[in-house]
């Protein structure tokens, strides 16, 4: 069986090789309070498998370009900038199989939260907040190849350009974005935003970096050319996760306080519609078709699947105790 050019550990190799050359479409959705994996059918609406991660506890979850297998970074117990165990682990999930085969450790607690895979050179990016740090590894291996620091502490949440060569990283208690080198492997420039900030999002043209502001209900809006605040977008509440379409002229932010998704025209830097969804949306995912987009509701244990075309709620669907970060298996 051919996996193009991704070669894995053996104990990897074994369970993968199992699985069907064309393997459908997975939406992955980390659950915090079971402290598991959600492998859910995007086509029949329900959840296939539950996979428990062994850890306490997972947050985010990104899968690998071939779809294959799920990398859950197990961040700790506590919310960022909080005491609580620090996290120094990342699981690998096999998707088909619906099992842990794999495990990447830190030699101490970092708290690993977002990862995101580079565009260009296929390795795993994931923000290590304890080190102050973005820390990148080889998902053939499973080995840690190196880290960029960010400059700031809380560095929870990681965009990257989509020629690979700059990363941007949302530090919450500080309200700064960290601008990243990423083949220098260094911090260009820090950008003050807000009292605090959550989340970031970066436009399909990299024109635009999005972080929502946490003292005021508004979207800062971050020029890549000058690295400065350009504007801001007015909200229905405080924001935080959000995502492009594909084709460039929406974004799309959950707003947790008012149970909703507002939908923002990126040529107007207007929000121009208000989708009501489960209780405290976090999350949002677009899929890959731009037909579809996907909320976590982690006060509602559901996803809201949303109507792309008409911005539409056309079902929700019921997940696990915590409901949280959302992944696409191709």
């Amino acid at each position: 069986m051919m996996f193009s050019s991704w070669s894995w550990p053996a104990a990897v190799v074994s369970l993968v090789a199992t699985a069907a050359c064309a393997q459908q479409a997975r939406l992955l959705v980390d659950q915090k309070g079971d402290r598991s994996l959600a492998i859910v059918d995007p086509v029949a609406g329900k959840v296939d498998a539950d996979v428990a991660e062994n850890g306490t506890t997972g947050h985010e979850v990104a899968a690998s370009p071939d779809g294959r297998l799920a990398f859950v970074p197990i961040y700790g117990n506590s919310g960022v900038g909080k005491p609580g165990t620090d996290g120094a682990n990342i699981v690998v999930v096999d998707v088909a199989a619906h099992k842990v085969v794999g495990n990447i450790a830190f030699d101490h607690g970092v708290r690993p939260h977002c990862a995101v895979f580079g565009p260009k050179d296929g390795l795993l990016y994931v923000t290590t907040e304890i080190d102050r740090s973005v820390t990148l590894i080889d998902p053939k291996t499973l080995k840690i190849v190196g880290a960029i620091p960010t400059g700031q502490p809380e560095s929870h949440m990681l965009a990257l350009s989509h020629d690979g060569l700059r990363g941007y990283t949302a530090n919450v208690g500080p309200g700064t974005v960290s601008v990243l080198d990423v083949k220098a492997r260094k911090t260009v420039k820090v950008i003050p935003v807000s009292g605090n900030v959550q989340r970031i999002a970066i436009s399909n043209d990299d024109r635009w970096v999005f972080t929502a502001d946490e003292t005021a209900p508004r979207l800062a809006v971050i020029d890549t050319a000058s690295n400065t605040v350009k504007t801001w977008v007015k909200l229905d509440g405080l924001g935080y996760g959000s995502a492009p379409t594909p084709d460039g002229r929406f974004l799309l932010i959950a707003v947790p306080d008012a149970n909703a998704v507002d939908v923002i025209d990126l040529k107007s830097m207007n929000v121009v519609e208000k989708i009501a969804v489960g209780k405290d949306p976090q999350e949002v995912l677009v899929r890959p078709d731009g037909k579809a987009a996907y909320v976590s509701c982690i006060g509602s244990n559901q996803v809201a699947e949303i109507d792309a075309a008409t911005w539409k709620v056309t079902r929700m669907i019921a997940t696990g105790n915590g409901t949280d970060g959302l992944g696409w298996a191709k």
